[in-house]
């Protein structure tokens, strides 16, 4: 019978059963959490207590009177806009100089996307070596070229340690900006190339006239999946520098994460990460609208 009901199911035109698996991670997976979250902000743990209580608008309240909050907002808008842009630029200038078929050149291709397989953390512990005030490689070639003081470490000074952590980000992530903007590349039309050609145009006149505009609508795509990726971040700067020296480095997710493990204050954690939810959600759909995005 059990066979039989399999047989039927496999051969049956409904889409219900093979959407069922789906659903259910979704509801299991994110649906309930955010739900949870939700309720969660209007409630609080008291360790001594060992319960969860109801305490209304307190967590709300209490993030707009927070300054901690808004200081880690800020680094955060500083660190998403700083690694964005430096992406974008490089890696829309490497995939430029990558979009030839000259011999070596799909090595470099497949050599790029090998930083994409590294965790996060793991190239964020690299980069703190890298970056050591007493043998760090960079650290040593800064002070050789007179760009660094010899007593100013990298990840322990106010005014260079987001900056160190910047580079690991970079350094990760801008491979997957340089291959999706190679695919687009690759796709475009040899057409508009040829005719600019025979008319006299320069590189530099091509470029902004042609692959900027037909580019356009990757670019959105990559700028949009960054985007929401770096507001979150969390595991450079928590192997790095946790968030130090100070409040140098301290991003919204560090902050939430030390509320929610470190001070036990679940009720406040969940608020702090519904806000940043909603952050990416108004400005993601604003960028979705403002440059017409369609997946």
């Amino acid at each position: 019978m059990a066979v039989a009901q399999v047989k039927r199911i496999a051969i049956s035109d409904s889409p219900i059963p093979w959407l069922a698996p789906l659903v259910a991670l979704l509801v299991v997976f994110t649906i309930y959490p955010l739900f949870y979250n939700i309720w969660l902000s209007f409630h609080e743990y008291f360790p001594r207590k060992r319960a969860i209580q109801f305490v209304g608008m307190q967590n709300w309240q209490q993030l707009w009177e927070d300054t901690r909050f808004w200081s880690s907002l800020g680094v955060t808008f500083v660190y998403f806009a700083v690694a964005l842009v430096f992406e974008i630029v490089l890696g829309m200038a490497i995939a430029l100089l990558l979009d030839a078929e000259l011999p070596g050149f799909g090595g470099l291709r497949a050599i790029l996307s090998l930083t994409l397989v590294i965790p996060p953390a793991i190239a964020g512990m690299m980069f703190l070596l890298m970056e050591d005030a007493q043998f760090g490689v960079l650290t040593y070639i800064l002070n050789s070229l007179g760009l660094l003081d010899k007593t100013t470490p990298i990840l322990a000074t106010s005014s260079t340690a987001l900056a160190g952590v910047l580079v690991a980000e970079i350094w990760q992530w801008t491979p997957f900006m340089v291959l999706i903007f190679m695919a687009g590349l690759r796709s475009l039309p040899a057409e508009p190339y040829e005719a600019a050609m025979i008319d006299g145009a320069s590189a530099f006149q091509m470029f902004r006239r042609l692959t900027l505009p037909m580019m356009s609508k990757v670019i959105a795509v990559a700028v949009l999946l960054r985007g929401i990726d770096l507001f979150r971040v969390f595991d450079y700067v928590f192997v790095m520098t946790s968030g130090g020296p100070g409040t140098a480095t301290y991003t919204l997710s560090l902050y939430a994460w030390q509320q929610t493990f470190s001070f036990i204050k679940w009720g406040y954690g969940a608020t702090l990460s519904l806000v940043s939810l909603a952050i990416i959600m108004v400005l993601a759909n604003i960028f979705i609208r403002v440059f017409k995005v369609r997946w």
